[in-house]
């Protein structure tokens, strides 16, 4: 409802709102430019409010990768701490200590092991997280070329064709070749683990696989994967990692029993495959897109 405001005349009272000031019909508010002369603050926050009301509705938005709903506790403690800048990690202690024990419970969710101790973040939005895991792959990878005296010129880096545009936007951006690996109804329009096979060499950096496909919500086979990358160490021993983009199924797949990736690879990932012991995760979490990046 647009705020009013009361004013008292010799003739009684009048009611003043946004839709009846000037700023609704006679001084347009400048969109591009500061304007010479301000405005008040409801006439403002009410004429962006209804250019906002434009936009389709959250709570219907199918093809969102986040949860649409929060509860008003978690909301309230939002924008009571908005005005905090994370990356004055000393000017803020306690909300940097809380943001560990975050990492410390995401890790917990996803089978970090005894004597581990996991890193993470929290980033801005999951494009930054899956860039800063397609850094630590190709880090580590040139890393251990250049150790052994090896070319580090021509990284390349494995994804299927229903992969989301940032993981394609991190080989652009970091010069490594995005391998793209057709997808097919065999494969359930997912990463095909054979195609993986075929296209893997000394060069790979990584693979990017996805619990929770754009093209349909399928968890891409990641037991499977991890099976085949250790099969091609024992072969030639150059060990590929995997990056886990978590995506819709980062706060599902833990809860369920529906083998989402395998049987669930996650909790005991050394137990299943040492690839797995490299995994990079990136995590969606609620309506409001807070997105962690965990380095077991």
């Amino acid at each position: 409802m647009a705020h009013r405001h009361h004013l008292h005349t010799k003739y009684g009272i009048s009611t003043l709102t946004p839709y009846s000031s000037r700023y609704n019909a006679q001084d347009q508010i400048s969109k591009f430019a500061i304007p010479q002369q301000g405005a008040p603050a409801d006439a403002v926050h009410q004429m962006l409010k209804d250019e906002l009301d434009l936009d389709g509705r959250p709570n219907l938005n199918l093809a969102s990768f986040v949860g649409t709903y929060m509860e008003r506790e978690a909301e309230s403690l939002m924008i009571e701490n908005l005005s905090k800048n994370m990356s004055d990690a000393d000017e803020y202690p306690a909300m940097m200590a809380i943001h560990a024990r975050c990492v410390s419970i995401l890790a917990h969710l996803w089978g970090v092991q005894k004597g581990e101790n996991a890193v993470g973040s929290a980033t801005t939005g999951s494009s930054e997280a899956i860039h800063l895991g397609g850094l630590a792959m190709k880090r580590r990878w040139q890393e251990k070329r250049m150790a052994a005296g090896k070319d580090i010129s021509k990284p390349n880096i494995i994804m299927g064709a229903n992969a989301q545009v940032a993981l394609e936007k991190f080989a652009r951006y970091f010069e490594v070749e995005a391998r793209i690996l057709d997808v097919s109804e065999k494969s359930c329009y997912r990463l095909d683990p054979e195609l993986v096979k075929e296209n893997i060499d000394e060069n790979t950096i990584g693979v990017f696989v996805i619990m929770g496909s754009t093209y349909t919500g399928h968890y891409e086979p990641v037991e499977q994967i991890a099976k085949i990358l250790d099969e091609y160490e024992k072969e030639t021993g150059v060990d590929i990692p995997i990056h886990v983009d978590a995506a819709s199924g980062g706060f599902i797949a833990p809860f369920t029993y529906a083998k989402a990736g395998g049987q669930k690879w996650w909790v005991a990932p050394t137990a299943v495959s040492t690839g797995l012991t490299n995994v990079s995760q990136e995590f969606r979490m609620p309506s409001r897109q807070v997105h962690q990046h965990i380095w077991p």
